[in-house]
């Protein structure tokens, strides 16, 4: 079978070809967030243009084209689905037990304050879910805490998605950006260096902003000793991390080191005035009055016992101990020895040839389903899962039960997320991807600018900072030199710039809506989301454009 060249401007005129190649995102989104249509639903039509636009305008052959929506839907099963099925079973574990309200209970007598909980939760524990795991693990833990905690289902879900962007270009021990430094050439090390950089003040912005969106700037400046502490002490690790060791634990040691410095600056402060998350509940009436708590006015007689506590700490204790061990690079080596297979795709595999000037020469795509069941993060959380319930004496039968109802509750967010995964494959495999990327590569003087935002869209589409840098990684650098820019800037920027598309790509957001039990509102989510996306990507992206011409921002891309 003779293989098929990718075509970038099937219209014969560059910019008409980049408008049509943004028919199945702005189908997938509109859906969603226009036409209000449920995620499924959204994301077939999505899928279906993609197809159309893939093999209709850009004249990929029907076989291939559906050969990589198969692709992409396995992949998006297993790691993906399989992620989302075994947190939700772990969540449903310890909810039914009762554990859960006694882990909410402890959390609250550490700070009752709403605030300092979203701290805790949707900045501390979500960054090391991410560094430790990625791929929707964040959000699917902190949403499901949140909940339980008392945060709304639009509160829990958009507020887990705006934490969880400052550590995702190094997420899962540094993948992305070892991604990234295979496909553009350029050391790892470096790009750990300028990323890490980039991303230092917004480190610092993401727990304020995360706050301010929660509950205006006025209450968020009553607890600035807590964002302060935070928002530093997790930049200043991350950028030293970055700079002096690598990619690999530049999301985990800071958000460990963020938590500890926000937990002891607990024991000896809190604010004046303790907000319970109710403060926040905004009534269409208009805004309540807030209730509020008096600083040290919990009772010993709600706390649960020290026992109690410990045997409910003890899953998620668990949860986070063998995710990260699971990601060790060295342990996913020797499970994958044990079992795995890589099923090259009929039809598809080394028979799409990439093609300049997305790449330096015609170069073939690998399509290779990597068949890992062993060292998936979904594994570790099942694992985690089955241990918890030994923990907490819950008998297999029961256990069947509640894995049966995990599935059956999550079912519609699977076909979801296949579909999301499929739609991503396709424009892959067929180029409209890079028929957009061209796009932004044509905006001459304002390239960095429109290149981070080309890191933002590769992100929003694919949901994966490490897709998106497979994706674009190469045109950056080729761009970057075509224009005089130094391409470990703008290979940085893809990355640094694709952390802000996280929080509105459809696959968090239907792992948002799955956690929260809120399936069916993944539009109100997205509309909760977007501008806080746009506007915090716009600024990475005018961080970068400033980094390209003012002299004294050099340091940023000086290794």
């Amino acid at each position: 079978m003779m293989p098929w060249a990718q075509n970038y401007d099937p219209a014969g005129l560059a910019l008409v070809s980049s408008a049509v190649a943004t028919v199945p995102v702005l189908a997938l989104l509109g859906g969603l967030g226009v036409f209000n249509l449920r995620a499924h639903t959204a994301a077939l039509v999505g899928l279906a243009a993609a197809l159309a636009i893939a093999i209709g305008v850009f004249g990929m052959p029907t076989g291939q084209a559906m050969a990589a929506a198969g692709l992409g839907a396995a992949n998006g099963l297993l790691p993906i689905g399989w992620i989302v099925l075994n947190t939700m079973f772990l969540y449903r574990l310890t909810e039914e037990h009762g554990a859960f309200a006694t882990m909410r209970d402890s959390i609250s007598r550490l700070t009752r304050d709403a605030r300092l909980q979203l701290l805790l939760i949707a900045f501390c524990f979500g960054a090391f879910f991410e560094g430790a795991a990625g791929f929707g693990t964040p959000v699917a833990v902190t949403g499901a805490m949140l909940i339980g905690l008392g945060f709304s289902r639009l509160q829990a879900s958009g507020l887990s998605l705006i934490a969880n962007t400052a550590p995702v270009a190094f997420g899962a021990l540094g993948t992305p950006l070892l991604t990234l430094a295979a496909v553009t050439g350029l050391p790892v090390h470096e790009l750990s260096m300028v990323v890490g950089r980039l991303m230092a003040p917004f480190c610092l912005i993401v727990p304020v902003w995360l706050v301010v969106a929660f509950g205006g700037w006025r209450r968020a400046l009553e607890v600035w000793p807590a964002l302060v502490v935070t928002g530093a002490s997790y930049a200043g690790a991350q950028l030293l991390i970055s700079n002096l060791h690598g990619p690999w634990l530049a999301a985990v040691v800071p958000a460990i080191f963020a938590l500890g410095s926000l937990v002891l600056l607990l024991r000896w402060w809190q604010p004046a005035t303790v907000r319970d998350v109710r403060s926040f509940d905004r009534p269409r009436a208009g805004p309540a009055p807030d209730p509020v708590v008096p600083s040290g006015a919990m009772t010993a007689a709600s706390e649960p016992s020290p026992a109690a506590v410990r045997t409910a700490w003890q899953p998620w204790i668990l949860l986070t101990a063998v995710v990260f061990v699971w990601g060790i690079p060295t342990v996913k080596a020797a499970l994958d020895a044990l079992f795995s297979l890589k099923l090259p795709v009929r039809g598809l595999n080394q028979l799409v040839l990439r093609m300049p000037p997305v790449v330096p020469a015609p170069q073939p795509e690998a399509a290779v389903y990597a068949f890992a069941p062993l060292s998936a993060t979904g594994t570790a959380i099942l694992i985690s899962a089955l241990f918890a319930g030994a923990i907490l004496r819950i008998g297999p039968k029961q256990l069947a039960g509640c894995y049966w109802r995990s599935l059956r509750s999550i079912a519609p967010s699977l076909l979801t997320i296949t579909a999301m995964l499929a739609l991503g494959y396709v424009t892959r495999y067929s180029g409209v991807d890079a028929a957009m990327g061209l796009g932004f590569a044509a905006t001459g003087g304002f390239y960095p600018f429109f290149g981070t935002m080309l890191g933002w869209l590769g992100v929003a589409v694919t949901g994966s900072d490490t897709a998106s840098n497979v994706l674009f990684g190469s045109l950056q650098t080729i761009a970057a030199n075509r224009l005089g820019y130094p391409p470990l800037l703008m290979a940085a920027a893809n990355s640094a710039g694709g952390v802000m598309g996280k929080m509105v790509d459809a696959q968090s957001i239907v792992v948002a809506s799955t956690a929260t039990r809120w399936t069916g509102a993944e539009g109100k989510i997205l509309r909760y989301v977007l501008a806080h996306s746009i506007v915090l990507g716009a600024t990475v992206g005018a961080l970068v454009l400033a980094a390209a011409y003012v002299p004294a921002l050099a340091v940023l891309v000086r290794p």
